[in-house]
């Protein structure tokens, strides 16, 4: 099968969740003999075009003349761009049989591409406007929400990483459970395979006989760190040998540095800021409990990691987060926003060390390698695929390919574009033949 996949991220550019997610559904579709070709946005010290293992990647430049700190205006560039590197790879090797685009940042180029190719539309919607903030309040999150309906009503299938995500958009926009299909995100269980506890390492964040407990990502509410935060000076009273390290940047890194602050236990906190992938590994084995508080997680792969590095895992009820944990079985897992029944459940783990965790440990990491492995849910992603493609074939399609506000793109628009190729395109056409 020959798969098209667009998404503003993809490795090396890592924004969030939706890189790996990309990386690793597409890896694994492409290990399994599928033709697989992704269309991203450039990144520092990336190639327009290459091979990436089993999959062929295609990378745009969105940076155009008024496209600075305008989000609108970025995403646009973007999808004309997607369009201009799709289209140049279809007059190549030819027709897809399947597009699946990844949230809405890339809605305008999938639907334009399904419509003038009439290719069946797949998507994943990996978060929600709504949800990320509660709600739709700016005529820009009003703008968001309403692509990310654009998107799922072009689509044949929407994907959810989550039941709970699979409630959130069906209320959100409408839609049948028959047109949405769960499908976990995984991790890669073999992640930290050959990775053991450095001591050296670890006495860069805590003394020997300081237990780690642990956070990763980004630095913002969403996330909980401020329930992490807060939940310190209880734990600390009731189990004094604990240190709290923060890994990740973002906008409220120094507003959660001082409020840690202002607990009175600032002693007991590191802030690492950004950390590398190299260095996150030999951390993840360095740590004692894991803790993800989020208060909107669609599904949080960063639990997973957590499970399948052989960490005691705490996470709070939000959304995905909820479903992965069994609480007291596979993980601990406390009420969303409440710090209290969070330190509770750290210190469930910090004062059972020997007879509960190691249960916990090992009933975490066979569960990753039953439910949350890519193989499986490559397999269940391209099970997806047939039955599009099966069900497109059985429908008529309407003659007019940019219907409902797609003619935005108009046939000049497109001729113009693929009139002018750089001579840096055209060296990836001639890298394009040799695939077909």
């Amino acid at each position: 099968m020959r798969i098209l996949m667009l998404s503003w991220e993809y490795p090396p550019r890592i924004v969030g969740g939706i890189s790996r997610v990309v990386y690793d559904l597409a890896q694994n579709l492409g290990e399994k003999g599928n033709e697989v070709h992704v269309v991203t946005c450039m990144d520092k010290n990336t190639k327009e075009f290459e091979k990436d293992k089993n999959v062929y990647v295609h990378r745009v430049n969105t940076v155009g003349p008024d496209t600075k700190g305008d989000l609108l205006k970025w995403t646009a560039q973007m999808n004309f761009a997607m369009v201009e590197r799709a289209i140049e790879v279809i007059n190549t090797i030819g027709k897809f049989d399947i597009i699946h685009a990844h949230d809405w940042l890339v809605a305008y180029a999938a639907k334009t591409l399904k419509h003038a190719y009439k290719i069946p539309l797949v998507c994943t919607i990996h978060a929600t406007e709504s949800g990320r903030n509660n709600g739709i309040h700016t005529d820009m999150q009003q703008y968001i929400h309403d692509s990310e309906w654009w998107l799922t009503y072009e689509s044949w299938k929407v994907i959810c990483n989550s039941q709970y995500m699979r409630n959130e958009i069906r209320n959100l926009w409408g839609l049948p459970d028959e047109k949405t299909r769960v499908i976990f995100n995984g991790v890669d269980i073999h992640k930290f395979d050959g990775i053991e506890r450095d001591w050296e390492f670890r006495r860069k964040f805590a003394m020997d006989n300081e237990k780690i407990v642990f956070f990763v990502g980004r630095m913002v509410n969403e996330k909980g760190v401020q329930v992490l935060i807060d939940a310190i000076p209880k734990i600390c009273n009731y189990y004094h040998d604990a240190k709290f390290v923060f890994a990740g940047k973002g906008p409220l890194l120094d507003e959660f540095k001082g409020r840690a602050w202002a607990t009175g236990y600032a002693h007991k906190t590191l802030f690492t800021g950004y950390i590398s992938d190299e260095d996150l590994l030999k951390l993840y084995k360095c740590v004692d409990v894991a803790v993800f508080p989020s208060l909107y997680e669609p599904f949080g792969i960063v639990a997973l990691e957590g499970m399948v590095a052989n960490v005691p895992t705490v996470v709070s009820q939000a959304g995905g987060l909820g479903e992965i944990i069994n609480h007291g079985y596979d993980g601990m897992k406390a009420y969303t926003g409440n710090a209290n029944s969070l330190a509770d459940c750290i210190l469930e783990l910090l004062y059972n060390w020997d007879n509960k965790n190691e249960a916990i440990k090992a009933n975490a990491m066979r569960k990753v390698h039953e439910l949350y492995n890519w193989d499986g849910i490559a397999n269940q992603t391209f099970d997806v695929y047939k039955e599009v493609i099966e069900d497109s074939r059985n429908n008529v399609w309407e003659n007019t390919e940019l219907k409902n506000g797609l003619k935005e793109i108009n046939d000049k628009k497109v001729i113009h574009t693929v009139g002018s190729k750089s001579n840096k395109a055209s060296k990836n056409a001639e890298g394009l033949q040799k695939i077909g």
